[in-house]
C-alpha cells in the first residue's frame, strides 16, 4: 500500500490530492489493482478508511502488508485487520536514514548499513547494527536511533527465505506501479476534479495490468513458506 499525489483544482485554489493505492498479491500468485482512492494528505485515518472498505469488499484476510513509514500506518492495519503482519519498506527507511549524510560519507555508510538490512537473520542483522552504531553515532546518531525504533517493523522479512524476503522487503512493486501512473499522466498538470484524476488514473491502470499475467516468481517456493508460517489462516481460505 502506498500514495501518488496529484494536483487538482478545487474551491477556487490548486490543492494536491493523495491518490491511495492498494495491490495485493492473492493464494494463487496473482497480482491485482484492489483500488484507488482520492484524498486529501496521506494519513492513517484515511488508510484506515481504505482497509475497512476492503474489509466490506470481501477482502477476508491480509498475511502480511508492506508499507512506508507514514506515523500511525500500522496502527490503522492492525485496526482492520489485526493478525497482519507488516514490514516497513526497508528502501523508505534507508532513504530516511541517509538523506543529510555528507556526500564524503554516502559510500562507506551505506556499505555498512547494508550489512543490517541483508543479514542472515535478526541476530546477525542487530549484532551489524550495533557495529554500525558503534562507528556512526558520534558523527549521525539519529540512523541507527530510528532503525531501533521502528525494528519490529523492520526485521519482519528476516525470518523468511530469499524469495519470500523478496517480495515483501519493500514496496518497489507499487512504486513502480505509480511511475507508470505519473507518466500517462505527466501531460496534464492539473486536474479539473477528483472524477477526471481517478478517470485517467483507471484507463491508465487498464492498461497497464494487461500486462500482468502469470503467477509470481518463485510462487511455488512462496506458497510453501506462507502453508507454514499461518497454517491455519492459509487453509482456512484454500
Amino acid at each position: 500500500m502506498d500514495a501518488v499525489h496529484f494536483h487538482v483544482r478545487g474551491e477556487g485554489a490548486i490543492i494536491k490530492k493523495a491518490v491511495y493505492v492498494a495491490i495485493g498479491i492473492n493464494m494463487d500468485g496473482i497480482r491485482d489493482v484492489l483500488g484507488m482512492w482520492v484524498g486529501e494528505n496521506e494519513s492513517a485515518k484515511f488508510w484506515l478508511s481504505v482497509l475497512n472498505e476492503l474489509r466490506n469488499r470481501g477482502v477476508e484476510d491480509i498475511l502480511i502488508a508492506c508499507v512506508d513509514g507514514l506515523t500511525g500506518f500500522p496502527n490503522a492495519i492492525e485496526a482492520a485487520f489485526p493478525k497482519t503482519e507488516i514490514q516497513r519498506c526497508i528502501i523508505h527507511q534507508i532513504r530516511n536514514s541517509t538523506r543529510f549524510v555528507s556526500y564524503k560519507d554516502i559510500k562507506a555508510l551505506m556499505a555498512d548499513l547494508k550489512n543490517v538490512y541483508t543479514a542472515v537473520d535478526e541476530e546477525a542483522a542487530l549484532f551489524n547494527l550495533d557495529l554500525f552504531e558503534k562507528k556512526w553515532s558520534s558523527k549521525y546518531p539519529r540512523i541507527a536511533e530510528s532503525w531501533r525504533a521502528n525494528w519490529v517493523n523492520l526485521s519482519t522479512y528476516f525470518k523468511y527465505q530469499p524469495e519470500m524476503r523478496a517480495l515483501i522487503y519493500t514496496t518497489n512493486a507499487i512504486e513502480g506501479f505509480n511511475r507508470q501512473l505519473r507518466k500517462v499522466t505527466k501531460s496534464k498538470t492539473v486536474f479539473p476534479t477528483d472524477d477526471s484524476l481517478l478517470k485517467m488514473l483507471y484507463l491508465a491502470m487498464m492498461d497497464i495490468t494487461k500486462k500482468w499475467v502469470g503467477r509470481r516468481k518463485d510462487w511455488g517456493i512462496i506458497h510453501a513458506q506462507l502453508e507454514v508460517y499461518f497454517a491455519d489462516r492459509v487453509t482456512a481460505y484454500a
